[in-house]
C-alpha cells in the first residue's frame, strides 16, 4: 500500500479526543500513513506535528471571537494555503464549524477530497449551511442518527458512525461501586449540573442551589453532589454556597463518577445531557440564556426540543424548563417524583445507548478509507 498523507484539523479539546481515535484506528488499518494539520496532545501521542498550537482556535463567544478575529483569519488563509501545497490524500475537519468549513471549501475546489466529522447544528437553525456543506464536503460523518437523516434529504454524502461516548460508557454502571469511591453511602443521591462555562453557571448556578434546599424538603435525606469543571467553576460555586446549609459535595471534574453515583440529575441543557442518558440517570433539563439572546434563538431554531435525549427520542422524553419556566420551585417538584419512578425515561435511555454503541472510531475510519478507495 502506498503511504497515505491524512490532514485533520481540530479546534477543542472534544476533538483532539475524536481525532486522535480515528488516527489510531486509520493506523490500524493503514499502518503507512503521515499525519499533517492541526491537534492537541492526544493527536500528537499518535504522530501528528502540529502547524499551531491548537488552543490557538479554542475560542468561545462573540466577544471573544471578535478579539481574535484577525489571527483566525490569518491562520486559516496560511493553512488553506499549507494543505493544498502538501496535497494530502484527504482533509478531515473535526468539528470547529465555522474554521473548518471553509478549509474544506477551499480544499475541495483545489481536487483535494474532504471529510468533515460532527455535524454542525444545521437541523436546529442556520439551516443554509447545508448548501455550503454539500458544496465543500464529499463525506460528512455523525455522531447522532437524525443527523444522517438530515443529510441524505439533503443531498449530501453522509455516515452515522455513533458517538465515542456511548462506546467508552458502560451499559450499566456500577451505582454502589462510584458511591463508595465519593464516600456517599446510602440514601438520594441528586447530581447538580449548572454547566461548565462560567456564562452557565452564572445563570444556573444558584438556581440549581436554591433547587436543591426546596427538593431537601421533598425528599427527606437527600445529598447532592455537584461536579466542577475546573478552580475557576469550584470557586464560583463556592461563593454562592455562602450562607447556605446543603448536604452537597463539590467535586474536582469527576462528572462520569457523580453521574454513576447518583439517582437523577438537575442538568443544564449540551452534552452532559447525553452523558446522563448513558448513565441510565433520569433527568430534568434547565436552561436560561441572556433574555436577547433567547428572543432571537427562539425565532431562529426549528427543532421542537433543546436537550439530546428528547431529539433522540425524537418526543418529549426528559423535562425541559427554559428561560422563565426554569424557576427553583418548578425544578424541584418536576425532579423529586423521578427519584421514585424514572423509568419511564431510563427505559429508553437503553435502547438509544445501544443505537449509538457503533464503535465510532473504527466506523469513522472505514467511511474515510472507503471514500479514498472511490477516487
Amino acid at each position: 500500500m502506498a503511504q497515505l498523507c491524512v490532514a485533520l484539523v481540530a479546534g477543542e479539546a472534544s476533538g483532539d479526543i475524536l481525532g486522535s481515535g480515528l488516527m489510531r484506528a486509520i493506523k490500524a488499518r493503514h499502518p503507512d500513513v503521515r499525519f499533517i494539520g492541526v491537534g492537541g496532545p492526544l493527536m500528537e501521542a499518535e504522530g501528528m506535528t502540529s502547524y499551531f498550537p491548537m488552543e490557538r482556535l479554542a475560542v468561545m463567544g462573540l466577544v471573544e471571537v471578535f478579539g481574535r478575529l484577525r489571527e483566525l483569519l490569518k491562520r486559516r488563509k496560511l493553512l488553506i494555503q499549507t494543505l493544498i501545497d502538501e496535497r494530502p490524500d484527504v482533509f478531515i475537519g473535526i468539528d470547529a464549524p465555522d474554521f473548518t468549513l471553509n478549509i474544506e471549501l477551499k480544499l475541495r475546489q483545489a481536487g483535494i477530497k474532504t471529510v468533515h466529522y460532527v455535524s454542525p447544528s444545521v437541523w436546529a437553525w442556520r439551516q443554509k449551511r447545508v448548501l455550503k456543506i454539500r458544496e465543500g464536503c464529499d463525506l460528512m460523518l455523525t455522531l447522532l442518527p437524525f443527523e444522517a437523516r438530515f443529510y441524505e434529504e439533503q443531498g449530501v454524502p453522509v455516515r452515522f458512525v455513533g458517538h465515542p461516548l456511548a462506546d467508552t460508557i458502560p451499559l450499566e454502571a456500577d451505582r454502589n461501586m462510584a458511591r463508595a469511591e465519593l464516600g456517599l453511602g446510602e440514601g438520594p443521591v441528586i447530581a447538580l449540573m449548572p454547566g461548565s462555562r462560567g456564562g452557565e453557571v452564572g445563570r444556573l448556578g444558584a438556581l440549581f442551589l436554591d433547587a436543591a434546599q426546596r427538593l431537601c424538603e421533598l425528599v427527606p435525606g437527600a445529598r447532592f453532589v455537584l461536579p466542577c469543571a475546573n478552580a475557576a467553576r469550584r470557586a464560583q460555586i463556592e461563593q454562592m454556597l455562602e450562607g447556605r446549609q446543603l448536604p452537597l459535595t463539590l467535586l474536582d471534574g469527576q462528572s462520569h463518577k457523580a453521574l454513576a453515583a447518583c439517582d437523577a440529575v438537575l442538568i443544564a441543557s449540551g452534552t452532559a445531557t447525553l452523558e446522563a442518558l448513558l448513565y441510565k440517570r433520569p433527568m430534568v433539563v434547565a436552561y436560561r440564556l441572556a433574555p436577547l439572546t433567547y428572543w432571537i434563538l427562539k425565532r431562529m431554531v426549528r427543532s421542537p426540543y433543546v436537550s439530546l435525549p428528547n431529539l433522540l427520542a425524537q418526543r418529549l422524553l426528559v423535562p425541559e424548563l427554559l428561560q422563565g419556566a426554569a424557576t427553583s420551585e418548578a425544578l424541584a417538584q418536576t425532579l423529586a417524583p423521578l427519584l421514585k419512578d424514572g423509568v419511564q425515561q431510563t427505559d429508553s435511555f437503553d435502547q438509544i445507548h445501544r443505537t449509538l454503541r457503533r464503535d465510532a472510531s473504527n466506523q469513522a475510519a472505514d467511511a474515510v478509507l472507503a471514500l479514498l478507495k472511490e477516487r
